[in-house]
């Protein structure tokens, strides 16, 4: 690979692309008689194509420690790689899932479309080094999204929700953009690596705008991420959407928002010196534990098993807060690297763990069962298999050792201790143990009660199973199979630090 050109590193943004351009060719030749598997292979293609190139780059190394591309506007490394990865099996799943789910719908193409737009955009968004790419892209990857949440324009509660969506979406770039300026004000760059190097005279001369800046900063991303107090479009939007567009927004636009955050505030603002203009670590400290709170507490009184799992996907922003919440310069370098790596390591599992939930409610949507917990009663008899995915699901969210997702969470909350913030793993733990009660209410729900009236149940949709199930096996897999990754992971956040 070291003969391959610098270049080659976006292939797999390429991919998106490509494929989304391939999408538009097919449906633009013959859009009324368009072949729906033909659409959804198209998208499935690329999407496989961007997590495989994305993951054979990352073991190989090839992209050590960091290629800088067009002048430092991108960068592509490890941190970059893992998050494409992401990117690209969510979205993989995501399409595989929708062809049975929109099967009867209109506008396929563009639901397809959509979707690989809107991880173009979040591929960019992995590898931004500059402030301007880091707006460009976010962009990108959310008015695609804003549509896909309305897609069901007959559907009431999905255009309240894509325009609840849209409005504080648009809010929330507005408060970005105009920190990003306040930023460029006191520093003079957009760069990422200009701005750090211009952070020590920017926080003595101007301490106050660039600390209103870095804040204004913090809370776009934190609406982009689904943090408290900036996650109340989160569960409306997640209940609205198309469940695959949940799964898709829940997971994968969630893990986009988190990649900007992490290399905006590691590489621009570094702590030693912009510590006497606002401490961002203390800011992240108390955002994690009230959104680790929040979301688990709201998850645990709902009804509703697709709000539940909204609160949760809340609760899990909570989590992964704490690997920038644990960058407090005490217990090392080694104990820094472990937390923020554990954090993209979590975002992996959590990319095949959520997405699974969520097209198992797509599934019980598809056979028109009802969203709360009783609606579940039963189910176990009549879909089996598709109950033993969810209870997978269910059970790694919760951090129990059937899955990825207990590796993930031992990791973030290891390094919380070796980090010195001993007291957020704490937190973090207290927040699982509540979490298993408001997961094992689906699985009693599908395995020991009785449903109130029979069921019937008379087709099983192919492709909408066959994502569930191999989104099961891979989180299973994870369990061990995490030592593929974690050590890319922790060298990745170790390169950024």
């Amino acid at each position: 690979m070291e003969h391959l050109p610098d270049i080659a590193l976006l292939a797999p943004t390429g991919a998106f692309l490509l494929a989304a351009l391939a999408l538009f060719v097919v449906d633009a030749i013959d859009p009324d008689d368009t072949n729906a598997t033909l659409l959804a292979a198209i998208s499935v293609a690329g999407s496989v194509v961007a997590f495989v190139t994305a993951g054979v780059f990352l073991l190989s190394g090839y992209a050590e420690p960091g290629v800088e591309l067009f002048g430092g506007q991108l960068v592509v490394d490890g941190m970059s790689l893992i998050f494409t990865f992401i990117f690209g099996s969510v979205t993989a799943l995501v399409s595989l899932a929708s062809v049975d789910y929109i099967r009867e719908l209109p506008h396929k193409a563009e639901y397809y479309l959509l979707i690989l737009l809107a991880a173009t955009g979040m591929s960019i968004m992995a590898s931004a080094n500059s402030l301007a790419v880091v707006f460009v892209s976010l962009e990108l990857s959310s008015l695609p999204s804003y549509a896909l949440v309305a897609y069901l324009k007959t559907n009431r509660g999905s255009v309240e929700a894509g325009l609840k969506y849209f409005l504080v979406g648009a809010l929330s770039s507005s408060i970005l953009v105009y920190g990003i300026s306040l930023i460029y004000a006191t520093t003079g760059s957009l760069l990422l690596g200009d701005v750090a190097g211009a952070m020590n005279e920017a926080a003595n001369t101007y301490p106050g705008v660039l600390g209103v800046g870095i804040l204004m900063v913090l809370g776009g991303f934190a609406f982009k991420t689904a943090s408290v107090p900036f996650h109340f479009w989160a569960p409306d939007t997640y209940e609205g959407a198309p469940a695959p567009v949940s799964a898709f927004i829940s997971s994968a636009s969630k893990a986009a928002g988190f990649v900007v955050l992490f290399r905006v505030f590691v590489v621009a603002f570094p702590i030693e010196a912009v510590q006497v203009s606002v401490d961002w670590v203390l800011a992240f400290q108390v955002l994690a534990i009230v959104t680790m709170t929040v979301g688990n507490f709201a998850a645990a009184t709902q009804e509703n098993v697709k709000r539940m799992l909204a609160y949760s996907s809340i609760g899990h922003a909570g989590y992964v807060l704490i690997g920038v919440a644990a960058l407090t310069n005490v217990g090392g370098a080694g104990a820094e690297a472990t937390a923020l790596g554990a954090g993209m390591i979590h975002l992996l599992v959590y990319g095949f763990m959520n997405t699974g939930a969520f097209l198992f409610i797509a599934l019980a949507e598809h056979w028109g069962i009802g969203r709360t917990f009783e609606d579940y009663n039963g189910l176990a008899k009549e879909a089996p298999l598709a109950c033993v995915a969810m209870t997978v699901f269910m059970f790694s969210l919760a951090g129990l050792p059937v899955g990825g997702g207990f590796l993930s969470k031992y990791y973030l909350f290891a390094g919380a201790v070796g980090a010195g913030v001993w007291w957020l793993a704490l937190v973090g733990a207290i927040n699982s143990a509540l979490s298993l009660f408001y997961y094992s209410r689906v699985v009693k729900a599908m395995w020991i009660d009785e449903p109130d009236e029979p069921r019937d149940i008379e087709s099983y949709p192919t492709a909408l199973y066959a994502a569930i199930v191999t989104a099961a096996v891979v989180t299973v897999l994870l369990l061990p199979g995490l030592a593929v990754f974690d050590t890319a992971a922790f060298d990745a956040a170790a390169a950024l630090l």
